[in-house]
Protein backbone atom coordinates (compact mmCIF):
# COMPACT_ATOMS: atom_id res chain seq x y z
CA UNK A 1 0.00 0.00 0.00
CA UNK A 2 2.75 2.38 0.61
CA UNK A 3 4.01 1.62 -2.73
CA UNK A 4 0.76 2.32 -4.19
CA UNK A 5 0.47 5.86 -2.21
CA UNK A 6 4.30 6.59 -3.72
CA UNK A 7 3.55 6.37 -6.63
CA UNK A 8 0.27 8.96 -6.22
CA UNK A 9 2.54 11.12 -4.96
CA UNK A 10 4.25 11.14 -7.89
CA UNK A 11 1.34 11.45 -9.88
CA UNK A 12 -0.68 14.29 -7.78
CA UNK A 13 2.83 15.97 -7.31
CA UNK A 14 3.76 16.40 -11.21
CA UNK A 15 0.43 17.98 -11.79
CA UNK A 16 0.89 20.26 -9.03
CA UNK A 17 4.53 21.32 -10.46
CA UNK A 18 2.74 21.44 -13.79
CA UNK A 19 0.64 23.96 -12.28
CA UNK A 20 3.04 26.14 -10.79
CA UNK A 21 4.30 26.01 -14.14
CA UNK A 22 1.22 27.43 -15.86
CA UNK A 23 0.20 29.84 -13.30
CA UNK A 24 3.52 31.53 -12.85
CA UNK A 25 4.50 33.01 -16.29
CA UNK A 26 6.88 36.33 -16.12
CA UNK A 27 4.81 37.49 -18.52
CA UNK A 28 0.71 36.46 -19.08
CA UNK A 29 0.77 37.90 -22.90
CA UNK A 30 4.08 35.76 -24.03
CA UNK A 31 3.96 32.32 -23.02
CA UNK A 32 4.21 29.18 -25.27
CA UNK A 33 1.09 27.24 -26.79
CA UNK A 34 1.22 24.52 -24.45
CA UNK A 35 0.90 26.65 -22.01
CA UNK A 36 -2.03 28.55 -22.35
CA UNK A 37 -5.23 27.39 -22.03
CA UNK A 38 -7.34 26.53 -24.98
CA UNK A 39 -9.68 29.45 -26.25
CA UNK A 40 -12.89 27.32 -26.16
CA UNK A 41 -13.22 23.93 -27.74
CA UNK A 42 -10.33 21.47 -27.25
CA UNK A 43 -7.85 20.50 -24.71
CA UNK A 44 -3.84 21.64 -24.04
CA UNK A 45 -1.67 20.38 -21.70
CA UNK A 46 -2.46 22.88 -19.22
CA UNK A 47 -5.85 21.89 -19.73
CA UNK A 48 -4.75 18.28 -17.79
CA UNK A 49 -3.94 19.80 -14.77
CA UNK A 50 -7.12 20.59 -12.80
CA UNK A 51 -8.98 17.23 -14.31
CA UNK A 52 -5.69 15.23 -12.82
CA UNK A 53 -5.91 16.70 -9.55
CA UNK A 54 -9.30 15.70 -9.05
CA UNK A 55 -8.73 12.21 -10.24
CA UNK A 56 -6.05 12.47 -7.81
CA UNK A 57 -8.56 13.23 -5.19
CA UNK A 58 -10.40 10.35 -6.08
CA UNK A 59 -7.18 7.91 -6.03
CA UNK A 60 -6.85 9.00 -2.56
CA UNK A 61 -10.02 7.99 -1.66
CA UNK A 62 -10.17 4.66 -2.37
CA UNK A 63 -7.93 4.17 0.44
CA UNK A 64 -9.26 5.86 2.85
CA UNK A 65 -13.26 4.93 2.34
CA UNK A 66 -12.82 1.73 3.60
CA UNK A 67 -11.70 3.05 7.24
CA UNK A 68 -15.08 5.88 6.84
CA UNK A 69 -17.07 2.64 6.25
CA UNK A 70 -15.66 0.45 8.97
CA UNK A 71 -15.79 4.15 11.63
CA UNK A 72 -19.93 4.29 10.46
CA UNK A 73 -22.35 6.90 9.14
CA UNK A 74 -21.57 9.75 11.99
CA UNK A 75 -17.75 9.08 11.21
CA UNK A 76 -18.20 9.60 7.88
CA UNK A 77 -20.27 12.84 8.03
CA UNK A 78 -17.55 14.61 10.64
CA UNK A 79 -15.02 13.86 8.22
CA UNK A 80 -16.14 15.11 5.27
CA UNK A 81 -18.47 17.84 5.88
CA UNK A 82 -15.09 18.90 7.96
CA UNK A 83 -12.51 18.51 5.18
CA UNK A 84 -15.51 20.01 2.89
CA UNK A 85 -15.96 23.27 4.79
CA UNK A 86 -12.63 23.82 5.43
CA UNK A 87 -10.83 23.71 1.69
CA UNK A 88 -13.88 25.86 0.65
CA UNK A 89 -13.11 28.58 3.20
CA UNK A 90 -9.53 28.21 2.76
CA UNK A 91 -10.59 28.93 -1.37
CA UNK A 92 -12.53 32.22 0.08
CA UNK A 93 -10.17 33.24 1.78
CA UNK A 94 -7.27 32.59 -0.81
CA UNK A 95 -9.50 34.81 -3.24
CA UNK A 96 -9.29 37.38 -0.60
CA UNK A 97 -5.78 37.43 0.18
CA UNK A 98 -4.24 39.63 0.77
CA UNK A 99 -6.51 41.94 2.81
CA UNK A 100 -5.46 44.73 1.69
CA UNK A 101 -4.59 46.56 -1.90
CA UNK A 102 -3.46 49.58 -2.71
CA UNK A 103 -5.29 52.51 -3.20
CA UNK A 104 -2.82 55.69 -4.53
CA UNK A 105 -0.54 55.61 -1.57
CA UNK A 106 -2.71 53.87 1.14
CA UNK A 107 -2.96 49.97 1.91
CA UNK A 108 -7.20 49.88 1.90
CA UNK A 109 -8.70 46.74 3.48
CA UNK A 110 -10.02 44.98 0.21
CA UNK A 111 -13.67 44.99 0.35
CA UNK A 112 -15.94 41.99 0.18
CA UNK A 113 -18.49 43.29 -2.28
CA UNK A 114 -16.65 41.34 -5.76
CA UNK A 115 -15.22 38.45 -4.02
CA UNK A 116 -15.19 35.66 -6.09
CA UNK A 117 -17.20 32.83 -4.64
CA UNK A 118 -16.19 29.54 -6.66
CA UNK A 119 -12.78 29.22 -8.01
CA UNK A 120 -10.45 25.93 -7.50
CA UNK A 121 -9.86 24.87 -4.19
CA UNK A 122 -14.28 25.67 -3.48
CA UNK A 123 -15.01 23.34 -6.57
CA UNK A 124 -12.41 20.91 -5.20
CA UNK A 125 -14.38 21.08 -2.12
CA UNK A 126 -17.53 20.46 -3.57
CA UNK A 127 -16.52 17.61 -6.17
CA UNK A 128 -14.72 16.36 -2.94
CA UNK A 129 -18.28 16.10 -1.01
CA UNK A 130 -20.47 14.88 -3.08
CA UNK A 131 -18.26 11.62 -4.65
CA UNK A 132 -17.57 11.11 -1.27
CA UNK A 133 -21.42 10.81 -0.45
CA UNK A 134 -21.90 9.03 -4.09
CA UNK A 135 -18.89 6.37 -3.07
CA UNK A 136 -19.90 5.91 0.49
CA UNK A 137 -24.01 4.68 -0.29
CA UNK A 138 -23.73 3.68 -3.95
CA UNK A 139 -20.27 1.70 -3.28
CA UNK A 140 -18.87 0.35 -6.53
CA UNK A 141 -21.68 -0.45 -8.82
CA UNK A 142 -23.87 2.41 -7.89
CA UNK A 143 -20.85 4.96 -8.27
CA UNK A 144 -20.52 4.29 -11.51
CA UNK A 145 -24.33 3.97 -12.68
CA UNK A 146 -24.50 7.74 -10.84
CA UNK A 147 -21.53 8.97 -12.40
CA UNK A 148 -22.79 7.98 -15.92
CA UNK A 149 -26.08 9.56 -15.22
CA UNK A 150 -24.52 12.67 -14.06
CA UNK A 151 -23.10 12.84 -17.41
CA UNK A 152 -25.48 12.34 -19.50
CA UNK A 153 -27.77 14.21 -17.65
CA UNK A 154 -25.00 17.42 -18.25
CA UNK A 155 -25.24 17.09 -21.93
CA UNK A 156 -29.11 16.47 -22.09
CA UNK A 157 -29.44 19.60 -19.74
CA UNK A 158 -26.57 21.70 -21.48
CA UNK A 159 -28.83 21.57 -24.82
CA UNK A 160 -32.41 21.78 -23.58
CA UNK A 161 -31.49 24.89 -21.40
CA UNK A 162 -28.52 26.50 -23.74
CA UNK A 163 -29.15 28.83 -26.43
CA UNK A 164 -30.81 26.84 -29.36
CA UNK A 165 -28.72 26.59 -31.91
CA UNK A 166 -25.46 27.17 -29.75
CA UNK A 167 -25.85 25.94 -26.54
CA UNK A 168 -21.66 25.17 -26.14
CA UNK A 169 -20.71 28.60 -26.80
CA UNK A 170 -20.11 30.92 -24.06
CA UNK A 171 -22.59 33.72 -24.88
CA UNK A 172 -25.36 30.30 -25.02
CA UNK A 173 -24.16 27.96 -22.05
CA UNK A 174 -27.09 27.82 -19.75
CA UNK A 175 -24.62 27.87 -16.87
CA UNK A 176 -24.11 31.74 -16.82
CA UNK A 177 -27.63 32.53 -16.25
CA UNK A 178 -27.65 30.17 -12.90
CA UNK A 179 -24.59 31.39 -11.82
CA UNK A 180 -25.72 35.03 -11.63
CA UNK A 181 -29.06 34.34 -10.54
CA UNK A 182 -27.37 32.61 -7.30
CA UNK A 183 -23.60 34.10 -6.79
CA UNK A 184 -24.77 37.32 -8.74
CA UNK A 185 -22.17 38.85 -11.22
CA UNK A 186 -20.26 40.62 -8.89
CA UNK A 187 -18.96 37.51 -7.03
CA UNK A 188 -18.05 35.36 -10.62
CA UNK A 189 -15.41 35.42 -12.41
CA UNK A 190 -14.49 37.95 -15.47
CA UNK A 191 -11.61 36.48 -17.34
CA UNK A 192 -13.59 36.04 -20.24
CA UNK A 193 -14.29 39.69 -20.92
CA UNK A 194 -17.79 39.04 -19.07
CA UNK A 195 -19.53 37.48 -15.77
CA UNK A 196 -18.53 33.80 -16.69
CA UNK A 197 -17.48 31.57 -13.72
CA UNK A 198 -15.56 28.51 -15.12
CA UNK A 199 -16.09 27.06 -11.68
CA UNK A 200 -19.11 27.65 -11.66
CA UNK A 201 -22.46 25.66 -9.88
CA UNK A 202 -23.23 23.70 -13.07
CA UNK A 203 -20.77 22.41 -14.24
CA UNK A 204 -19.89 21.09 -11.44
CA UNK A 205 -22.03 18.26 -12.03
CA UNK A 206 -19.39 16.84 -14.24
CA UNK A 207 -16.72 17.63 -12.42
CA UNK A 208 -17.92 15.70 -9.41
CA UNK A 209 -17.55 12.42 -11.61
CA UNK A 210 -13.84 12.85 -11.85
CA UNK A 211 -13.67 12.41 -8.24
CA UNK A 212 -15.59 9.41 -9.00
CA UNK A 213 -13.76 8.06 -11.83
CA UNK A 214 -10.41 8.19 -9.57
CA UNK A 215 -11.95 6.47 -6.94
CA UNK A 216 -12.96 3.72 -9.18
CA UNK A 217 -9.69 3.38 -10.58
CA UNK A 218 -8.15 3.62 -7.09
CA UNK A 219 -10.07 0.94 -6.09
CA UNK A 220 -9.55 -1.46 -8.94
CA UNK A 221 -5.66 -0.88 -8.55
CA UNK A 222 -6.15 -2.06 -4.77
CA UNK A 223 -8.33 -5.11 -5.42
CA UNK A 224 -5.81 -6.37 -8.04
CA UNK A 225 -2.93 -5.67 -6.42
CA UNK A 226 0.35 -5.17 -8.00
CA UNK A 227 -0.63 -7.50 -11.47
CA UNK A 228 0.08 -7.12 -14.71
CA UNK A 229 -3.77 -7.82 -14.82
CA UNK A 230 -4.55 -4.79 -13.00
CA UNK A 231 -1.97 -2.86 -15.39
CA UNK A 232 -3.02 -4.04 -18.49
CA UNK A 233 -7.18 -3.18 -17.74
CA UNK A 234 -6.24 -0.03 -16.27
CA UNK A 235 -4.18 0.76 -19.82
CA UNK A 236 -7.58 -0.21 -21.44
CA UNK A 237 -9.56 1.69 -19.44
CA UNK A 238 -7.83 4.57 -20.15
CA UNK A 239 -8.03 4.24 -24.17
CA UNK A 240 -11.35 3.51 -24.31
CA UNK A 241 -11.97 6.48 -22.28
CA UNK A 242 -10.31 8.43 -24.72
CA UNK A 243 -11.91 7.08 -27.72
CA UNK A 244 -15.29 7.64 -26.03
CA UNK A 245 -14.25 10.73 -25.18
CA UNK A 246 -13.15 11.75 -28.77
CA UNK A 247 -16.55 10.20 -29.92
CA UNK A 248 -18.56 12.35 -27.60
CA UNK A 249 -16.83 15.56 -28.57
CA UNK A 250 -18.52 15.47 -32.07
CA UNK A 251 -22.07 16.09 -30.55
CA UNK A 252 -20.75 17.50 -27.08
CA UNK A 253 -17.56 18.92 -27.75
CA UNK A 254 -14.33 18.96 -25.97
CA UNK A 255 -14.14 21.74 -23.23
CA UNK A 256 -12.82 22.78 -19.86
CA UNK A 257 -14.59 25.90 -19.45
CA UNK A 258 -17.65 24.24 -19.56
CA UNK A 259 -16.18 20.84 -17.93
CA UNK A 260 -18.41 18.60 -20.63
CA UNK A 261 -18.90 15.35 -20.46
CA UNK A 262 -16.33 14.75 -22.91
CA UNK A 263 -13.97 16.80 -21.62
CA UNK A 264 -14.64 14.30 -18.40
CA UNK A 265 -14.03 11.38 -20.27
CA UNK A 266 -11.23 12.05 -22.33
CA UNK A 267 -9.08 13.43 -19.19
CA UNK A 268 -9.69 10.64 -16.89
CA UNK A 269 -8.85 8.35 -19.41
CA UNK A 270 -5.28 10.30 -19.68
CA UNK A 271 -4.67 10.59 -16.55
CA UNK A 272 -5.53 6.69 -16.14
CA UNK A 273 -2.38 6.19 -18.60
CA UNK A 274 -0.75 8.24 -16.68
CA UNK A 275 -1.24 6.42 -13.25
CA UNK A 276 -0.24 3.55 -15.60
CA UNK A 277 2.76 4.80 -16.28
CA UNK A 278 4.09 5.50 -13.17
CA UNK A 279 3.16 2.38 -11.49
CA UNK A 280 5.06 0.40 -14.16
CA UNK A 281 7.78 2.22 -13.90
CA UNK A 282 8.11 2.26 -9.96
CA UNK A 283 6.09 -0.43 -8.99
CA UNK A 284 7.12 -2.99 -11.72
CA UNK A 285 10.61 -1.90 -12.39
CA UNK A 286 11.48 -0.07 -9.65
CA UNK A 287 12.22 2.98 -11.59
CA UNK A 288 12.78 5.75 -9.24
CA UNK A 289 15.23 8.06 -8.02
CA UNK A 290 16.19 11.63 -7.98
CA UNK A 291 12.80 12.32 -11.21
CA UNK A 292 10.35 10.79 -8.56
CA UNK A 293 11.70 12.48 -5.56
CA UNK A 294 11.25 15.61 -7.34
CA UNK A 295 7.97 15.02 -7.68
CA UNK A 296 7.08 13.12 -4.82
CA UNK A 297 7.38 15.89 -2.06
CA UNK A 298 5.18 18.26 -3.97
CA UNK A 299 2.64 15.48 -3.84
CA UNK A 300 3.02 14.99 0.13
CA UNK A 301 1.66 18.45 0.58
CA UNK A 302 -0.40 19.81 -2.54
CA UNK A 303 -3.13 21.88 -0.59
CA UNK A 304 -0.21 23.68 1.11
CA UNK A 305 2.12 24.11 -1.68
CA UNK A 306 -1.28 25.30 -3.95
CA UNK A 307 -2.14 28.30 -1.56
CA UNK A 308 1.23 29.11 -1.17
CA UNK A 309 2.21 29.98 -4.91
CA UNK A 310 -1.47 31.74 -4.96
CA UNK A 311 -1.25 33.65 -1.86
CA UNK A 312 2.76 34.84 -2.03
CA UNK A 313 3.20 36.45 -5.37
CA UNK A 314 -0.01 38.67 -4.12
CA UNK A 315 1.36 39.15 -0.69
CA UNK A 316 4.93 40.35 -2.31
CA UNK A 317 2.74 42.97 -4.94
CA UNK A 318 2.00 45.02 -1.70
CA UNK A 319 6.06 45.55 -1.51
CA UNK A 320 6.74 48.44 -3.46
CA UNK A 321 9.74 50.27 -4.22
CA UNK A 322 11.47 52.58 -7.12
CA UNK A 323 13.06 51.29 -10.03
CA UNK A 324 14.33 54.07 -11.73
CA UNK A 325 11.22 56.19 -12.38
CA UNK A 326 8.93 53.95 -11.56
CA UNK A 327 6.90 51.76 -8.94
CA UNK A 328 7.55 48.26 -8.78
CA UNK A 329 7.49 44.68 -6.55
CA UNK A 330 9.71 42.09 -6.02
CA UNK A 331 8.55 39.51 -8.39
CA UNK A 332 7.80 42.53 -11.17
CA UNK A 333 11.63 43.55 -10.79
CA UNK A 334 13.16 39.87 -11.43
CA UNK A 335 11.27 39.43 -13.97
CA UNK A 336 12.26 42.94 -16.01
CA UNK A 337 16.12 42.80 -14.57
CA UNK A 338 16.97 38.78 -14.80
CA UNK A 339 14.21 36.64 -16.50
CA UNK A 340 13.51 39.33 -19.69
CA UNK A 341 16.83 40.18 -20.73
CA UNK A 342 18.41 36.26 -21.18
CA UNK A 343 15.95 36.43 -25.24
CA UNK A 344 14.39 38.49 -27.55
CA UNK A 345 11.92 35.73 -27.67
CA UNK A 346 9.81 36.96 -24.58
CA UNK A 347 8.60 33.71 -24.03
CA UNK A 348 11.95 32.44 -22.84
CA UNK A 349 12.43 34.69 -20.46
CA UNK A 350 8.14 33.76 -19.40
CA UNK A 351 9.09 30.57 -19.41
CA UNK A 352 12.46 31.06 -17.43
CA UNK A 353 10.30 32.71 -15.12
CA UNK A 354 8.15 29.98 -14.40
CA UNK A 355 10.55 27.23 -13.68
CA UNK A 356 12.52 29.47 -11.14
CA UNK A 357 9.27 29.60 -9.40
CA UNK A 358 9.06 25.61 -9.51
CA UNK A 359 12.00 25.66 -8.20
CA UNK A 360 11.63 27.90 -5.52
CA UNK A 361 8.27 26.68 -4.07
CA UNK A 362 10.27 22.66 -4.48
CA UNK A 363 12.89 23.98 -1.80
CA UNK A 364 10.23 24.79 0.26
CA UNK A 365 8.16 21.24 0.19
CA UNK A 366 11.57 19.38 -0.15
CA UNK A 367 12.31 20.93 2.86
CA UNK A 368 9.18 20.07 4.48
CA UNK A 369 9.94 16.84 3.53
CA UNK A 370 12.78 16.52 5.59
CA UNK A 371 11.06 17.65 8.49
CA UNK A 372 8.59 15.76 7.99
CA UNK A 373 5.79 18.24 8.22
CA UNK A 374 2.88 17.62 5.83
CA UNK A 375 -0.21 19.93 5.85
CA UNK A 376 -3.40 18.39 5.57
CA UNK A 377 -7.19 18.84 6.30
Amino acid sequence: MNQRYYSLDVFRGATVALMILVNNPGSWGNIYSPLKHATWHGCTPTDLVFPFFLFAVGNAMAFVMPRFEAAGDAVFWKKVIKRTLLIFSIGILLHWSPFVKWDADSLVAKSLDNLRIFGVLQRIAVCYFFASVIVYYGKTKGAFVISGVLLLLYWFITVWLGKAGDPFSLQGYFGISIDKAILGEAHMYKGEGVAFDPEGISSTMAAIVQVVFGFLAGQYIQQKGKTYEMLANLMIAGLVLIFAGFCWDMVFPINKKIWTSSYVLYTTGLAMLTISLLIYLIEFRGIKGAWSRFFDVFGKNPLFIFVLSGFLPRLLALIRFKDGEELTSPLSWFWNHICKPISDDLRNGSLLYALVMIAFYWLIVYWMDKKKIYVKV
